[in-house]
């Protein structure tokens, strides 16, 4: 049996993680879905992820190269023939993050046996709803990925804002991987037209004005159920509160 490999996208996963399930864990603590994702190489890139990262969230910068750039140094540090499991959710935080480790897997041509791992649908919830039981029963049913190049061209297009091709990749894709497009096209919707906002806000607009209210608990819990495919957490969904008064 080959020895196996699993990419967690955040660490809830990482903590749930059913114990009989052998291999090293992996853990993708980022959040592409924000910030610049320019940079000539891989370390570059990661200046650049670390310089945004700390002026928006308060990390060190010495904290993010340990904890955040050393676990995707580690994909490019596998070397030997293996199984890749890759445990990641339909939403766009998730996606944009699986697009990106995918295109680090590619480094390594011979890495080749490569699984998809996901819930069996798709909600806000994710793998955090499921028991050990359901996990393991998730990674019984796990998908052979044999177009692991498409999946990192998701991430090509993605980085250089190339949102045709991006969309038509999605749809090249559809048929095998559904839950690709209907998050891609949430991404190219966070792009206003004219004097209407970005479809993020237009949403927290229309549950203030609904809600009649100015809660974040409130607002955050239904923008989560109701825009669920972004994937958001507190944190963005406050930059978005803050960009929508600007509406009001």
């Amino acid at each position: 049996m080959l020895p196996q490999y699993h990419i967690l996208n955040g660490d809830a996963l990482k903590y749930q993680f059913p114990k009989a399930l052998k291999g090293k864990l992996i853990i993708a603590r980022e959040c592409f879905i924000e910030g610049t994702t320019k940079g000539d190489d891989f370390d570059s890139f990661f200046a650049n992820r670390a310089n945004f990262i700390c002026k928006n969230y308060g990390e060190t910068e010495e904290n993010y190269l340990k904890n955040v750039k050393s676990e995707f140094q580690k994909i490019l540090d596998i070397t030997k023939n293996c199984e890749i499991n890759l445990w990641f959710e339909h939403d766009l935080f998730c996606q944009a993050n699986l697009w990106f480790v995918t295109s680090l897997i590619i480094e390594n041509p011979s890495l080749k046996t490569i699984f998809l791992i996901m819930p069996k649908e798709h909600s806000q919830y994710g793998f955090s709803r499921l028991s050990e039981t359901e996990l393991t029963l998730a990674y019984k049913h796990r998908k052979l990925v044999h177009n692991i190049l498409d999946f990192a061209k998701l991430w090509q297009y993605y980085q250089n804002n190339e949102l045709g091709r991006l969309k038509q990749m999605a749809i090249n894709l559809q048929e095998e991987f559904p839950f690709i497009l209907p998050a891609v096209e949430a991404h190219i919707a966070r792009i206003p037209q004219e004097n209407y906002p970005e479809r993020p806000v237009a949403s927290i607009l229309s549950i203030m004005n609904e809600l009649q209210t100015d809660d974040f608990t409130l607002i955050f819990r239904e923008f989560c159920k109701r825009e669920s495919i972004y994937g958001f957490g507190d944190l963005q969904v406050k930059k978005l509160v803050e960009q929508a008064s600007a509406y009001k």
